[in-house]
């Protein structure tokens, strides 16, 4: 979702459309392969400027300090994140995590608390925490927020727009 935000705003994103579109992600994944390889091979950072990459929290740390970065947390209930990924690895025939789901959210939380403390503490990074289930329900608020931060105040509107709330499917607990 919030590539799409990004990408309606008017920053192109950095992707290679390896990953195509499927019953999981209707509207793309918006990835780079080449992000896996950081630490081995940085060179794909070279094309990024004025773009949009997704690269997930274990990876931030291999992202080299010549350069700077603009750093977006969305932070998503994370009993809703693993049954979206059981739900995932269901359709494609694979097996989930050998371990307890309630180990794997411990896992998660303290890679996220510790990723976003690593940005805290770079001179490079800048970083801003939102939330799916905010986004969600103030779409025109929270882009308002993200499109401040990166600079593009002016088109809050496109972004807000990109929101498709018809995709929050793994939805835990409650309305929005």
């Amino acid at each position: 979702m919030l590539m799409r935000m990004l990408a309606a705003g008017g920053v192109p994103a950095l992707t290679d459309a390896q990953r195509a579109a499927d019953e999981d992600n209707p509207l793309g994944y918006f990835e780079l392969e080449a992000v896996k390889s950081t630490r081995r091979d940085p060179s794909w950072l070279d094309r990024a400027p004025g773009r949009a990459v997704k690269v997930i929290h274990a990876l931030l740390r291999d992202l080299p300090p010549t350069h700077r970065y603009r750093i977006i947390f969305m932070h998503r209930d994370l009993d809703e994140v693993l049954a979206s990924q059981r739900t995932m690895l269901e359709r494609s025939g694979r097996g989930g995590a050998s371990i307890s789901p309630e180990a794997l959210k411990r896992v998660f939380a303290t890679q996220l608390e510790g990723a976003r403390q690593w940005a805290a503490a770079q001179g490079n990074c800048a970083s801003l925490d939102v939330q799916y289930r905010q986004v969600i329900a103030d779409p025109a608020g929270e882009a308002g927020r993200i499109a401040a931060f990166i600079g593009i105040a002016e088109r809050a509107g496109e972004m807000a727009a990109a929101v498709d709330p018809s995709l929050y499917r793994n939805r835990r607990g409650g309305t929005v």
